[in-house]
């Protein structure tokens, strides 16, 4: 991910990056030392989209600062 907005891997902390999203419970982080996007938690498929087919999970990257 950091290497897609053309940032590099100190800035990571330096620019206040965060995965967000709209749940109570954070499913996904980045990576301090390769700037990866990982799962920060189990991710249990039949707790979340029970009666939906198509399961999605939808997040969002904040960077501080100018781009």
């Amino acid at each position: 991910v950091v290497k897609d907005i053309g940032l590099q891997l100190p800035e990571i902390r330096d620019r206040g990056i965060r995965v967000v999203s709209e749940s109570t419970s954070q499913y996904f982080a980045l990576h301090g030392k390769t700037g990866n996007l990982v799962t920060a938690e189990r991710i249990d498929r039949e707790q979340l989209c029970r009666l939906v087919e198509k399961c999605v999970l939808r997040c969002e990257l904040i960077v501080e600062g100018q781009m």
